[in-house]
């Protein structure tokens, strides 16, 4: 699948150039299964698959059913054994093709369910902390209002409690008189903005009342969505799995049945043998690029280790912090765009959010993108306009979301450690320009990443 992605003929600068559909529908986990395991998963991809509207449509290949070349070499010397022989392979190498396809489109549109679900709870999350803040603001007014006609109660009591106005009111004294209109008047005054001031605090009151029960409703729905967000992340996780292993089975057994196909069909002079030799050359170089991606990946791994255990720095990604549980920045390069709102763009045929609720890191395309924590990945998969997109759960309702990556060096359900490669920086979903879409989440709802990993020394 990896073939489908030259990472080292993608610019290393920040091109702007989106790849082609068929490359974005091809960046998925990296990670491979056994001919028995891909039949396994199988399996639960045709369940994958109704439960999103589309039918595998063709008949589900089994181990058996694959012919050996013994079983081409048979066929061959019977005209009649070949012909049924050629029948078969067209019809497994049709089932193959479409049950990749359908798998892949199930799992492209479980991902635009999910995203539509995920932007649909932050926006009641956000909806529900700020009618909350808006309770609590009432409130502080309504207790301050009442801090005030207390004030005002008690320099009434101060003016007319000590019977002052009846003694001067009692002495006749022209003086008296006036001073007692004066102490009146101030009165009234306060009696005056007293009521003012009692209903003020009780118009704050009901504000605050009413406040909270909007709060109160809309984190309500707030964890509804939530629940239907995670729903959705499950089966989309569950959707690429299949996508995965349809795509690996394809794989694993086109080149072979083609081959196969073409040695039952050659009336010239070649022989099976011919076609056998070309298929373990092949898997022979099969076998090396595998190796060669092993031995690359180690050396990440080495190096994912050094930047897990050095401090300082941060200009680069995986480094920042230190110590085994510190934070990394996730990406190397400028910040190219911040957390908070921005005007609506329709990009790569995708709406990008008015909201914009990560850190966009440019550092080119095929850049790597390393964990900023340990933590395990509970999500690797298309998500709508994030793109391909992996999740990192890290403990104590912290997350971290990382998007329009490229190419996946992780796959679900991993642990990884602070500073380890992840993924490849891409231009998936609504991306003008590849680059790092980084989100932090507090038990689910996102928060500022740049404050976040700025007071864990991680930038």
């Amino acid at each position: 699948m990896n073939d489908h992605l030259k990472a080292d003929a993608i610019a290393s600068d920040d091109c702007g150039c989106a790849p082609s559909p068929d490359e974005q529908r091809a960046f998925w986990p990296s990670s491979k299964v056994t001919r028995r395991g891909a039949f396994a998963v199988g399996a639960m991809s045709a369940l994958g698959l109704t439960a999103f509207g589309i039918s595998a449509g063709a008949q589900v290949a089994h181990a058996a059913d694959y012919p050996s070349w013994d079983d081409v070499k048979r066929a061959k010397a019977n005209e009649a054994a070949k012909g049924t022989e050629i029948t078969r392979i067209q019809n497994l190498i049709a089932s193959l093709t479409q049950r990749a396809a359908a798998a892949e489109a199930a799992a492209r549109k479980a991902g635009d369910e999910y995203y539509v679900a995920q932007q649909a709870y932050f926006e009641a999350a956000d909806k529900a902390d700020l009618r909350q803040e808006q309770a609590d603001e009432q409130a502080k007014i309504a207790d301050e209002s009442s801090r005030q006609a207390g004030q005002v109660a008690t320099q009434l009591y101060r003016n007319g409690g000590d019977q002052a106005a009846l003694e001067v009111f009692l002495s006749g004294s022209s003086q008296g008189a006036d001073d007692l209109l004066s102490r009146l008047g101030s009165m009234d005054q306060l009696l005056e903005y007293s009521s003012t001031v009692a209903e003020k605090a009780s118009a704050a009151r009901d504000s605050a009342q009413s406040l909270s029960d909007q709060a109160k409703r809309a984190r309500d729905e707030r964890d509804r969505l939530q629940k239907v967000a995670e729903e959705k992340m499950v089966q989309a996780q569950a959707a690429a799995d299949a996508a995965q292993a349809a795509l690996d089975e394809k794989q694993n057994n086109l080149t072979t049945l083609q081959a196969q196909l073409a040695a039952l069909k050659d009336t010239t002079a070649a022989t099976v043998a011919g076609y056998e030799e070309g298929e373990r050359k092949r898997k022979a170089e099969e076998e090396r690029r595998r190796k060669a991606e092993e031995e690359r990946r180690r050396r990440e791994a080495e190096e994912a280790a050094k930047n897990h255990n050095s401090g300082g720095g941060g200009g680069g990604g995986g480094t920042g912090g230190s110590g085994s549980g510190a934070w990394r920045r996730p990406h190397g390069g400028r910040i190219s765009s911040g957390y908070g709102s921005r005007p609506p763009v329709f990009s790569n045929g995708v709406w990008r959010s008015t909201f914009h609720r990560g850190l966009d890191f440019a550092n080119g395309c095929g850049a790597a993108i390393y964990a900023a924590h340990s933590g395990r990945v509970d999500a690797a998969f298309y998500n709508g306009g994030y793109g391909n997109y992996i999740r990192i759960q890290h403990g104590g309702g912290v997350a971290t979301g990382y998007g329009h990556i490229a190419r996946y060096a992780v796959s679900h359900g991993q642990q990884v450690s602070a500073g380890q490669v992840i993924a490849y920086a891409g231009n998936t979903g609504a991306s003008q320009g590849c680059h790092l879409h980084f989100e932090v989440y507090l038990n689910g709802s996102t928060t500022n990443p740049y404050t976040f990993l700025q007071a864990r020394g991680a930038l």
